[in-house]
């Protein structure tokens, strides 16, 4: 649908599923994977490492736009990191039944000996703005509601000692 190629989304299930067979669906699910695991593993640790560092500096604990601010930085500095890896994983999901590449590292071969090294960050402006401000929603509304939670939740009883 992204790439234009099919008129709704019934006729894109249909048309995959008639030419590729029902794992067409499923094309570049490995590259996916190989692109969202190590995004979510880098942006926690940006996340916490920064928060833990600015409320150290700060002595206090940190409000919903200074979270907002510490989410947006790790969703762009993951967005830029993991550019190389998005780009593999849309280029695997998109050739359909052409099979240009026979799999991931043939997909990162091919792409630098055609079109050079720089087309691996093809797209990193838009997709470090948009996960930027990704992670400011995310974290800053991550954070409201841990501290929402917390506020609800029943003390325990204290108990007295005689």
């Amino acid at each position: 649908m992204q790439t234009g190629q099919f008129t709704s989304a019934p006729d894109a299930v249909h048309l995959i599923v008639s030419k590729e067979g029902f794992k067409g669906l499923y094309a570049g699910y490995g590259s996916f994977l190989l692109r969202d695991l190590p995004f979510d593993a880098i942006q926690f640790c940006i996340y916490e490492q920064l928060r833990i560092g600015y409320k150290a500096a700060a002595q206090r604990d940190l409000n919903d736009p200074e979270n907002a601010i510490i989410g947006a930085f790790s969703g762009a500095l993951t967005g830029a990191i993991t550019t190389p890896l998005d780009v593999i994983k849309t280029r695997l999901m998109v050739q359909g039944s052409a099979n240009q590449y026979k799999g991931i590292f043939n997909c990162v071969q091919t792409i630098v000996r055609e079109e050079g090294p720089s087309a691996l960050l093809k797209g990193i402006g838009p997709r470090v703005m948009w996960i930027g401000i990704g992670g400011s929603i995310f974290f800053g509304v991550l954070e409201s509601t841990k501290r929402l939670l917390a506020e609800r939740r029943p003390k325990p009883p204290t108990v007295k000692h005689d």
